[in-house]
This record gives structure tokens, C-alpha cells and sequence, in this order.
């Protein structure tokens, strides 16, 4: 429950401001080629993409069993961890000039077929969103069968409204949550869930041998701290880990860190 809250609340929040940069453009600008209709249209077209997408990840699913249901599942647990990594680190680079971005798209839509292209902006934007969480939330559910869908739904209500709260924070000029401060906050919290997935991911191959522990187990710090605790079900911390897993997961951490360095600017 508490990892789908966070995926909803940190999604929804990037989500809400996107369509708060656009609706403010088209307000300001309101010279008749773009209205608010677009955008709404735009919305609801991005949000019917990640319906559409979540459906056709259930109905697959419920096709399939035995070991290409595992084989399924795991796949989409370390997709999910990379799209994770994507997001963190394209907001990383691409954060501070998003407002600009959105903006000058919406100014080469309203000079070359105005409104309908505003709405593909919107979509794209609010699609994109939707099917990181769809996926995000299905690796989550593949981590945790046990975990029920009762639980997964209460969470996301739980972040829907927490996102909700943050958005309006943001947008009225709060200095209680700085945007700045929320961001990295989440980027690290949001690359531990990652790292989870990774390892769930990982180990589902293992079980399924198609991909060989090398050596299992490589420690064993179970009488120091289990597998049941946070750093296990958040961020993948397993007591008893396999070498492969420990390799993969130290090339995982290297690579994300590599791609997080701040860029040189040319001078």
C-alpha cells in the first residue's frame, strides 16, 4: 500500500502541474486558436491512453500462467525499475526548463493547427504519466502477490489526495514543501523502489533458472536484519542475496549515478 501511495502521489503531483503550466498559458494567451477545451481534451485523451494500456495489461495477463506468467511478471518488474530510472533522471536534466518547454510547444501549436495540436501535447504529456504508474503499479502488485488489490487501490486514493494537496501547495507558492526539496526527496526514494523492483525482477529469473545465482548465497545477515523489514520490501535489501543479483543491482546503482551527474555546460 505505502510504495503504490507514493507512486501515485509523486506521478499525480508532476501530472497536475503539467496540465497547471499549460492551462496558465492558454489563459494568458487567449487568443481564440487554443482554448481550455483542447486541453481538456488533451487530458482526458492521456488519461484514456493509461486506461487503455491498464486494461490490456490485465486482460494479457489473464491469459497467461505457469511460467510465462512468472516470465511476464518479472519482465515487467525491471521494465518498471528502468522507466523509473528514466523518469528520475529526464527530470533531472530536463526539470528546470519543463515550464519553458511546455510553452514554446504550445506556441509552435497555436502558429501551425492550433487547438487539436495543444490537445496531442496534453495527451502526450498526461499519457506518458499514466503509463509509468500502470506499470509501475502492476511491478509493484508482481513484487507483492499476496498484497491483494484492496490494499493497491486504498494506497492510490491515498496519493491521488496527497497529490492533490502537494499540487495546490505548489501552485499557491507554499514554502512548506519547496518544490525543489520534494523532488530530490522523491528522486532518491523514488530509485530505492527501483532498485527494488530490479531485485524482485531478478530473483524471478533466478527461480525460474534463466538467470544463474553464480553463487547463492553470497552472505548471510539475516540475524542482523531480515527481508521483511522497509529496506526489504522498499528498496530490495534481501538477507541471503545471490552474486548475479548483487552484481546487477552494484551495475544498476553505477549507471543510474553516472547518468544522474549534473551535465558541463559549455562554456
Amino acid at each position: 500500500m505505502g510504495n503504490a501511495t507514493f507512486i501515485i502521489w509523486r506521478e499525480s503531483v508532476e501530472a497536475i502541474l503539467i496540465i497547471a503550466i499549460l492551462y496558465s498559458w492558454i489563459q494568458a494567451r487567449g487568443d481564440g486558436r487554443i482554448r481550455l477545451r483542447h486541453l481538456w481534451l488533451g487530458v482526458a485523451g492521456g488519461i484514456g491512453l493509461a486506461v487503455a494500456l491498464a486494461l490490456a495489461m490485465l486482460g494479457f495477463h489473464s491469459q497467461l500462467a505457469g511460467t510465462t506468467l512468472e516470465a511476464f511478471q518479472a519482465s515487467i518488474m525491471i521494465v518498471a525499475a528502468l522507466l523509473v530510472t528514466h523518469m528520475v533522471v529526464w527530470m533531472r536534466h530536463h526539470g528546470r526548463t519543463l515550464k519553458r518547454d511546455l510553452e514554446s510547444g504550445l506556441a509552435r501549436a497555436a502558429e501551425e493547427t492550433g487547438g487539436l495540436s495543444a490537445a496531442l501535447l496534453a495527451a502526450i504529456a498526461v499519457g506518458r504519466e499514466g503509463a509509468e504508474t500502470v506499470l509501475f503499479l502492476y511491478g509493484i502488485v508482481a513484487e507483492n502477490a499476496d498484497g491483494g488489490w484492496v490494499d493497491l487501490m486504498l494506497g492510490a486514493a491515498l496519493g491521488a489526495g496527497l497529490a492533490a494537496g502537494t499540487a495546490v501547495l505548489f501552485l499557491k507558492g507554499s514554502k512548506l514543501i519547496p518544490q525543489r526539496t520534494f523532488f530530490r526527496i522523491s528522486e532518491v526514494l523514488l530509485l530505492l523502489l527501483a532498485s527494488g523492483l530490479l531485485v524482485s525482477g531478478l530473483e524471478g529469473f533466478i527461480n525460474m533458472e534463466w538467470l544463474p545465482p553464480l553463487i547463492e548465497p553470497l552472505w548471510d545477515s539475516g540475524a542482523l536484519l531480515d527481508d521483511n523489514g522497509l529496506l526489504g520490501t522498499f528498496a530490495g535489501y534481501r538477507a541471503r542475496p545471490a552474486l548475479s543479483i548483487v552484481g546487477l543491482w552494484v551495475l544498476y546503482w553505477i549507471g543510474t549515478l553516472w547518468l544522474l551527474r549534473t551535465p558541463r555546460r559549455n562554456a
